[in-house]
């Protein structure tokens, strides 16, 4: 069994200079595909939850499809809970057997967000589970626009709630298609200068390719999120497995031509995050 938590895999990337890919799922096919790839780069993976994946299906059910690939898996797989809004968010998913949970308070007063966290944090800690925080609000591609972290706030709450990671806003989007613009480098440095914590970068697939690498091998951000550009590569092969038959009906046969494409396309990504 390599199932791991949080800090079990970040604790090693900030030490030996890579990071880890914090892969978003949806449903079965994607999460397989993702522990396939991550086992043929010989990679570590977190395999993350967000509130799409748990609209549609519950946290108890998928605690257990995250536990029975990291059981099967040569690689350590993480159990994460991607942007948990709320205390009960964290506890169902810590009772589901998951890992590492995210809690999301980067809309909240820094006060409020620090509280909550700290809060989190403790509950998560007392049964080995690993915690991430936000600080700094990160938009979405077309929708509300990001608020950058203030390297003070960070070192702030770093040091008041205790996190193993923290998810930073640097001129990431969530959802963008696009990798154009990059981060904000200068931030980046002004807030490693203060903490010591893994960071964490949410929207990474509109990060461009080469920055992503550097950044895995030279600064302090152990932590990429990838869903909207895998999401785009599983559509196109499930779109090509459909029209390749129109008059096949059998949604198992036709998923199964997603695996391959998804695997390819996900090792791809891996494979920027390595170390030297």
């Amino acid at each position: 069994m390599t199932l791991a938590t949080l800090s079990e895999v970040l604790q090693p990337a900030l030490r030996d200079g890579h990071a880890v890919a914090g892969l978003v799922t949806l449903g079965w096919e994607d999460m397989r595909a993702y522990v396939a790839a991550a086992e043929a780069e010989n990679v570590p993976v977190i395999l993350q939850a967000g509130p799409s994946c748990r609209e549609y299906t519950p946290l108890p059910i998928l605690g257990q499809m995250f536990r029975y690939l990291a059981e099967g898996a040569s690689v350590p797989v993480v159990a994460h809970l991607d942007h948990g809004y709320s205390i009960e968010d964290c506890r169902i998913a810590i009772d589901s057997g998951f890992t590492s949970v995210m809690f999301d308070g980067s809309r909240k007063t820094l006060e409020d967000n620090i509280k909550e966290t700290a809060t989190i944090v403790e509950i998560a800690h007392s049964v080995g589970v690993s915690c991430e925080g936000e600080i700094g609000f990160v938009g979405y591609s077309g929708g509300e626009d990001s608020a950058g972290t203030d390297p003070e706030e960070a070192a702030r709450f770093a040091r008041e709630t205790g996190v193993d990671a923290m998810a930073i806003s640097v001129g990431n989007v969530h959802l963008q298609r696009d990798k154009v613009g990059g981060l904000d480098e200068a931030r980046i440095r002004a807030i490693e200068a203060v903490t010591s914590v893994p960071l964490v970068i949410h929207g990474g697939s509109g990060v461009p390719l080469d920055q992503r690498s550097a950044l895995a091998r030279n600064s302090n951000i152990c932590k990429f999120n990838i869903g909207t550009e895998l999401r785009m590569a599983f559509g196109q092969a499930l779109r090509e497995a459909v029209n390749r038959d129109p008059s096949r009906f059998d949604r198992v046969q036709i998923l199964k031509e997603t695996h391959d494409p998804l695997v390819a396309a996900t090792r791809h990504v891996l494979q920027a995050f390595k170390g030297l």
